[in-house]
């Protein structure tokens, strides 16, 4: 028997590394003051380094701005199509809706950094989009193959419609928070959004159980 599973425990994570804590300060940057509004001097600060520092590890902003997409996007892949979806019994609207709120929960700066390149429309906006449908796609043809879809689906829109509502809603929190008793952000807010949309979804999209 391995003695250390007597005893399991955690080990205290290591400290990140000058190019993480870099990497890091310029996503909360870039979300919250775009690309353009944020200068190598404004990373250097929110890092607590030089600026010569970040020019060490990155040269140039554009070098910076590409390890922060391979950033957002290595995480948006973690989080969301690392594995397949469950089949039934269990169930699989459920685990859609954790993957996306633990991304919210867990990763708001990448949140906010995807909902800013989408709201400007960039190239970068473009790439995540697509990935996002190519892995929606993926998920919804799981759901078909275990029989879960309604009969006459449309399955273009089955695809791109919770895509509008999970995208659509990180474009707008800052609106839907002002018709929220509490930020969007919040625990509880947050698994009201979850139980909405997962309602709309199975209503809408899923075989009726009772067919």
């Amino acid at each position: 028997m391995d003695p250390q599973s007597l005893f399991p425990y955690r080990a205290d994570p290591a400290e990140p590394s000058a190019v993480d804590r870099i990497r890091d300060a310029a996503l909360g940057c870039f979300a919250t003051r775009g690309v353009s509004g944020t200068s190598l001097r404004a990373v250097a600060e929110a890092a607590g380094v030089s600026i010569g520092l970040v020019q060490h590890h990155f040269g140039t902003k554009a070098r910076l701005v590409s390890a922060v997409e391979d950033h957002v996007l290595r995480v948006l892949g973690e989080a969301i199509a690392a594995e397949p979806l469950p089949a039934p019994p269990a169930d699989p609207i459920a685990e859609l809706g954790h993957r996306v709120t633990s991304i919210m929960t867990d990763h708001p700066e990448v949140v906010g950094y995807v909902g800013r390149a989408l709201a400007d429309g960039d190239a970068f906006a473009s790439v995540v989009f697509d990935g996002l449908v190519t892995v929606s796609t993926a998920q919804w043809d799981q759901l078909a193959d275990h029989g879960l879809l309604a009969p006459g689906t449309d399955r273009t829109w089955a695809v791109l419609n919770p895509l509008v509502l999970v995208l659509g809603t990180v474009i707008l929190r800052a609106q839907l928070d002002r018709h929220l008793p509490e930020p969007l952000a919040s625990g509880d807010q947050l698994r009201r959004w979850d139980d909405a949309v997962a309602e709309l979804l199975r209503k809408g999209l899923l075989r009726d159980e009772t067919d």
